[in-house]
């Protein structure tokens, strides 16, 4: 019982500097000044408007929706706030690019999602247009979602390592053996379906490297 109590010390701590590594001298950038959506591209017919100091997203002829970053980003933290107003699907794209679109089903899109789904797999990582999920929480991290409140969600991604935090509880710890995304934009989602309506703010971005 004692060497597994140490393991989770080292295992905690090895986390946590995980998180700080390069972070202590670099400036916490604001993606989003909760007024209007200047420097953010809504790719797709779906509804991306400022409201009550939040982004809201929202259904309106049920095809996937993405508003994208128009900077790229390699290694960085990311922290927001998200509510989820109904039940459906959306998420957090890292190291992304839209690749096209489809009359059916809207914009298409490559790279690392970090799902947000306030009934399954909120934290968890999905590679669109690649191997689909790659990490899926922890049975903890399963219950860290409070699903109609603001959640806090924090993104590492640092080289073939990422990290996600889901209301301080760790969701995932992933090194990806066959990285196929290094760069790209971030990016908020409405899936497919429709029926999905989210608000995220307080994006703050923390670039890590040169």
């Amino acid at each position: 019982m004692r060497c597994l109590s140490a393991w989770f010390v080292v295992l905690f701590i090895a986390t946590a500097q995980a998180f700080a590594q390069g972070a202590s001298e670099k400036p916490w950038v604001s993606l989003f000044d909760g007024k209007d959506l200047s420097g953010w591209k809504n790719n797709g017919s779906e509804k991306w408007v400022v409201d009550d100091g939040a982004i809201l997203g929202e259904s309106t002829v049920g095809k996937y929706g993405y508003l994208t970053a128009e900077k790229t980003y390699r290694d960085f933290n990311l922290r927001l706030r998200f509510k989820c107003e109904t039940d459906g699907n959306s998420g957090v794209f890292t190291r992304s690019r839209i690749t096209g679109e489809s009359p059916k089903t809207g914009p298409d899109i490559e790279g690392m999602q970090v799902e947000v789904d306030p009934t399954r797999h909120t934290g968890g990582l999905y590679e669109s247009g690649g191997r689909g999920w790659v990490a899926l929480p922890t049975p903890e991290g399963e219950r860290a979602i409070k699903p109609r409140d603001w959640n806090d969600l924090e993104i590492l991604a640092q080289g073939n390592h990422i990290i996600t935090r889901l209301n301080g509880v760790q969701i995932v710890d992933f090194t990806d053996p066959a990285p196929r995304f290094t760069e790209g934009v971030i990016g908020l989602q409405l899936h497919t379906g429709g029926g999905v309506k989210i608000r995220f703010k307080d994006i703050y971005i923390q670039v890590l490297g040169n």
